[in-house]
């Protein structure tokens, strides 16, 4: 252990106020911004604490001013890029205005989602970003909501609860793919995601996370555009994970009419797809047609390129950030807001016939 990093450790605010020349308990206001302190004596403290690299307690400063300066994010897969990318965005939003970040992965698990909330209030956070898990259970988010403590939510909407959030109009952009597989002749077309449904579900009524509701609602709009029957889609829902991936597309690729184009829900799903198709001697665009929601790098690098739904998602994180860090600052009046996505075409679509 070097001499320095024991000494930055054994800083207090006692040793502060003596270099400064101030009682301990003007130290201690300085440091922590809060009180009656004149600004000539706040710089000398400032001063004395830069020259002896004096670190703060947060949980001290916290619990003096009321204010932790974290943020608390919720998120359902990390590992899928769309959040990674948009935890970058909340992460620089969080930095430019002073706030730390803590990150915690629910795996799209309400309960995880429920033990989540209640850690980072533990933790005193200021605010919280949530992509809520699901649109029908969230007691814990009216309960967050009502506490007073300002929230964002991320990507998806919960109707009946009055917080802001950030996201992208995705039923246009997936209109917008759905009818470009119509006009190159596909009827017959798959839309696979990873969200479970129960065996009741139809066409047209929402599902537990409203952005893959509003994905499903603009591909059955270009359906109903072009006079083909929403419920024509073939839906899929599970796909977590290989071992169901490839069933899906067995079971897809088994029918008697089977599809001609698939959309895959996101880049994990994607992949898994990808693999198996590969594995299973389909050519894209010869065999299938395939296109998928966001857009990252190697989308263009494999062969062919891919057909994708393009979302600005490191700006829908930066712009929730910027949101909470509004709403901290005592902003009023924050609605949803809604960044646009678009289709782009490469290589992955074919014609049909």
């Amino acid at each position: 252990m070097s001499e320095m990093a024991s000494r930055r450790r054994e800083v207090t605010v006692s040793d502060v106020a003596r270099e400064a020349g101030v009682g301990k308990a003007t130290a201690a206001r300085a440091l922590g911004g809060y009180g009656a302190v004149s600004e000539a004596v706040r710089d000398r403290v400032m001063a004395a604490a830069e020259r002896l690299e004096y670190r703060p307690n947060e949980l001290a400063r916290s619990m003096n001013t009321g204010k932790s300066k974290t943020i608390g994010v919720i998120v359902g897969d990390i590992e899928n890029g769309y959040f990674g990318l948009a935890m970058r965005g909340i992460s620089d939003a969080a930095k430019a205005a002073g706030y730390d970040v803590i990150l915690i992965n629910t795996s799209e698990n309400v309960e995880a989602e429920i033990d989540a909330v209640r850690v980072l209030l533990d933790k005193r956070v200021d605010g919280v970003i949530v992509a809520p898990a699901s649109s029908f259970e969230t007691d814990h988010l009216h309960d967050v909501h009502a506490s007073g403590r300002p929230m964002v939510l991320l990507d998806r909407h919960v109707d009946g609860l009055d917080v802001p959030s950030v996201g992208v109009d995705i039923a246009v952009a997936a209109q917008d793919a759905a009818a470009s597989l119509l006009a190159a002749g596909h009827r017959r077309i798959a839309f696979v995601t990873a969200l479970a449904s129960d065996e009741s579900w139809a066409p047209g009524q929402p599902l537990a996370v409203s952005s893959v509701t509003d994905r499903l609602a603009g591909i059955q709009a270009a359906l109903t555009a072009s006079d083909v029957e929403p419920d024509t889609l073939l839906v899929r829902f599970g796909a977590i994970g290989m071992p169901a991936v490839t069933a899906i597309i067995d079971e897809l690729l088994a029918l008697p009419q089977p599809p001609t184009a698939i959309l895959a829900s996101d880049s994990v799903i994607a992949l898994d797809m990808l693999r198996v198709l590969r594995s299973r001697g389909i050519e894209l665009p010869r065999d299938l047609s395939f296109v998928m929601f966001d857009d990252f790098p190697w989308t263009e690098l494999v062969a062919p390129p891919l057909s994708v739904v393009s979302q600005p998602i490191y700006d829908v994180g930066l712009a929730a950030g910027r949101k909470l860090v509004r709403l901290l600052a005592g902003a009023s009046g924050e609605e949803a807001e809604l960044l646009a996505a678009r289709f782009i075409e490469r290589g992955s679509v074919g014609v049909v016939g």
